[in-house]
C-alpha cells in the first residue's frame, strides 16, 4: 500500500518525494498506518491513500487519472522499505523520515533494494538512533507528559529502575514480563513499544 502510494504520487502525479513525505507525515492516514487500524488498512489501495493523503493537507484530488503501474520503482521501494520499518521498529514515521529523508532513501536504493529488508532495517535505524538517541520508554514516557515519579508511582516499578532503563544501564529487554506490562498499561502502549531493536 505504501509502496503503491509512493509510487503514484512521484511516478505518475509528480509530486517531488520529499514533499510527499511532509503531505503524508502531516496526514491522519499516517497515524492511521502508524495504529494499523483494520478498518482503515484492509480492502484499501496505495493510490486510494495518496488520494486521501492530498485531499486532507491541501484539499484537492490528484488531476491525474490512476494508472496500474506492475513495475517495481525506487519510490514503491522506498514506500515499501518505510512501511516495514515503522512496523519492524515501532517507531513513527516522521521519526523516520525526519532521520532518512526521501532523498537519502534514494541513495540508498542501489546497494539497499535487492538486500534482505532486515538489513535496510539495521540501517535506517542506525540514522534514527542517532537524530533520536533516547529509548522507547522515555520517548513514550515524555508524549504521555509525565515524569519518571509519576511513572514509577502510577505503574509499580521503582523509580530507580525506570532511570535505568531510561539510561541503558539496564536492558528493559532483560526485564520481566510483569514489568514491560505495568509500564505498557501506564503508558497506554503495547509491551512491544517498550522493547529495545
Amino acid at each position: 500500500m505504501m509502496g503503491d502510494a509512493f509510487d503514484y504520487a512521484t511516478n505518475v502525479c509528480g509530486i517531488p518525494g520529499d514533499a510527499f513525505v511532509k503531505l503524508f507525515v502531516a496526514s491522519t492516514a499516517c497515524m492511521r498506518m502508524e495504529n494499523q487500524e483494520p478498518a482503515y488498512i484492509l480492502g484499501r489501495g496505495g493510490i486510494e491513500l495518496m488520494v486521501d493523503v492530498l485531499r486532507e493537507t491541501t484539499g484537492n484530488a490528484p488531476q491525474v487519472e490512476p494508472q496500474v503501474r506492475l513495475s517495481r520503482s525506487e519510490a514503491y521501494w522506498i514506500g515499501w522499505a518505510s512501511a516495514y520499518y515503522q512496523w519492524w521498529s515501532g517507531r513513527t514515521y516522521a521519526e523516520f523520515f525526519a532521520a532518512n529523508s526521501f532523498e537519502d532513501l534514494s541513495r540508498m536504493y542501489a546497494a539497499q533494494h535487492e538486500a534482505d529488508i532486515s538489513r535496510f532495517a539495521e540501517v535506517a535505524d542506525a540514522r534514527v538512533r542517532a537524530r533520536f538517541p533516547h529509548t522507547n520508554l522515555r520517548r513514550i514516557r515524555a508524549a504521555y507528559g509525565c515524569s519518571q515519579a509519576e511513572l514509577a508511582s502510577m505503574s509499580g516499578v521503582s523509580l530507580r529502575s525506570i532511570q535505568m532503563y531510561e539510561q541503558r544501564r539496564k536492558d528493559i529487554n532483560k526485564a520481566s514480563a510483569q514489568t514491560v506490562y505495568r509500564l505498557a498499561r501506564t503508558l497506554g502502549c503495547t509491551m512491544e513499544s517498550l522493547i529495545e531493536h
